[in-house]
């Protein structure tokens, strides 16, 4: 057994290898990375995910084109060169990413898995690691539900389902949150017979119910839904073919599949580092942190999503970077604010958000005013020939301020912004409205119209 000590240890490199700036110069740091270098976003998550949700996009947009009066066809799919451009970029990155780090003369890398011995200790490899500071990113991992027969057979998982050797036929999907309709829309697009069988009565059930209910009516034009099923059981054929036996409202149902996805959500990996021995404080599996990051134990500190049960990408960065000055700056403290935390869902039609939803204002009675325009309802939308998506805002009528926005249909994740500076400025509706001038005729004039609906609402302006 070999011993290191060091003056901080991080264990996980996605944003926690962010952490390590020109401050750190003279500290000496170990890091522990037991998969991949660079973490989920770089490797199995939001980059090359969004990368093949691109090129499903632009197959969409040829599948849909007859209707602006264009005839097209995908002719073909180079499945091969479509990974090679994904993971030719990105493991570059991960590889350069590693060797860059194991090149600094004051940094270790530790590739192996971590586990608490103590307070100040670690465990990687059968090496005893310690360190007077220790941030926590390791981030989480797909959940697997407990379902009989799922555990003898060979499935996917996020982790793996982008990097398959050539798209299946048929694809049978488990779950209806974000990845499961991210993927869906992904091999749906690349041809495979998509299956979709999830629990709840609609897709995206945690968005807005406007949203949500919006959003099933339309993907059930392309995908094979299920709603409302619980799966019984799980069996692989000795051809190696899946079969699901499903019932949904009493009514039992069989699905064959050649391959298998299972998007049920994702955990905190806080259970793996046998964080009892470092007497930390979990809450439903998460890390519990302060104002600044900090964990129960005052040098240990936890970011991501581990630690945050958003799980985003940019709030772990916005973690991470509080997380960073307060090692380096211990009397000068900063605290995280991530109020408003916006997100999206790169399916098809794309979905973002922001704030709270109409049914938990109701369940919370706040006061609320709402209004939805439709993209139909604007020129570009006119142009897109789009009539599925829309805008829609919630706002107090006492302050006119924004409480939420949602919107489908394209280029959401874009449109969402100007209402995410809105709400974090505290700007009212009138001034996001009217105080300033939008290109016509573009998109956003369908936040524009929104945001003026909503304005004749509010009591006080």
């Amino acid at each position: 057994m070999t011993s290191y000590d060091y003056d901080l240890l991080i264990i996980g490199t996605g944003s926690g290898n962010s952490i390590i700036t020109p401050d750190f110069d003279t500290w000496n740091i170990g890091i522990i990375e037991r998969g991949v270098f660079g973490g989920t976003c770089l490797n199995r998550g939001c980059i090359p995910s969004k990368m093949l949700v691109h090129i499903a996009d632009s197959i969409e947009q040829i599948r849909q084109s007859e209707r602006l009066g264009i005839v097209g066809e995908v002719k073909e799919i180079l499945w091969s060169d479509i990974l090679l451009r994904v993971y030719g970029r990105i493991d570059p990155i991960s590889q350069s990413g590693e060797a860059y780090r194991e090149g600094l003369p004051h940094v270790t890398v530790h590739k192996g898995h971590a586990r608490f011995t103590g307070p100040n200790t670690v465990e990687v490899n059968g090496d005893q690691v310690s360190a007077q500071q220790i941030v926590i990113a390791t981030g989480a991992k797909p959940y697997i539900p407990e379902t009989p027969g799922l555990s003898s057979i060979r499935y996917h998982t996020s982790d793996s389902i982008m990097r398959m050797d050539k798209i299946p036929d048929r694809l049978t999907i488990i779950g209806g949150g974000y990845i499961a309709t991210e993927m869906a829309h992904v091999f749906d697009a690349l041809g495979a017979e998509v299956v979709l069988i999830a629990r709840a009565d609609r897709l995206l059930r945690d968005e807005d119910t406007d949203i949500s209910d919006r959003f099933t009516e339309a993907f059930k034009e392309r995908i094979a839904i299920h709603l409302n099923s619980h799966i019984g059981s799980i069996e692989q054929t000795s051809s190696g073919e899946t079969t699901l036996h499903c019932q949904s409202e009493g009514a039992p149902f069989t699905i064959s599949t050649q391959e298998l996805l299972v998007a049920t959500g994702r955990i905190p990996t806080a259970s793996e580092l046998n964080t009892p021995e470092a007497k930390l404080t979990l809450e439903n599996g998460y890390i519990v942190t302060d104002k600044f990051m900090r964990t129960n134990i005052s040098h240990i500190w936890a970011l991501g999503d581990v630690t945050n049960s958003h799980q985003l990408k940019h709030t772990a960065n916005a973690e991470a970077r509080v997380v960073s000055h307060n090692l380096a700056n211990p009397d000068e403290m900063i605290t995280v604010d991530l109020d408003p935390i916006p997100h999206a869902v790169f399916t098809n039609p794309q979905i973002a958000a922001v704030g709270a939803t109409e049914q938990y204002l109701q369940e919370t009675g706040q006061e609320y005013v709402s209004e939805i325009v439709n993209f139909s309802q604007v020129a570009y939308g006119w142009a897109l020939e789009d009539d599925v998506g829309f805008c829609k805002v919630l706002v107090d009528p006492n302050t006119s301020l924004l409480l939420g926005a949602h919107i489908l249909g394209p280029q959401a994740s874009i449109l969402i912004h100007q209402l995410i500076q809105g709400m974090s400025f505290k700007q009212t509706v009138q001034q996001l409205s009217r105080g300033m001038l939008y290109v016509h005729p573009a998109l956003n004039e369908v936040v524009e119209n929104a945001l003026l609906k909503v304005s004749a609402a509010c009591t006080n302006f």
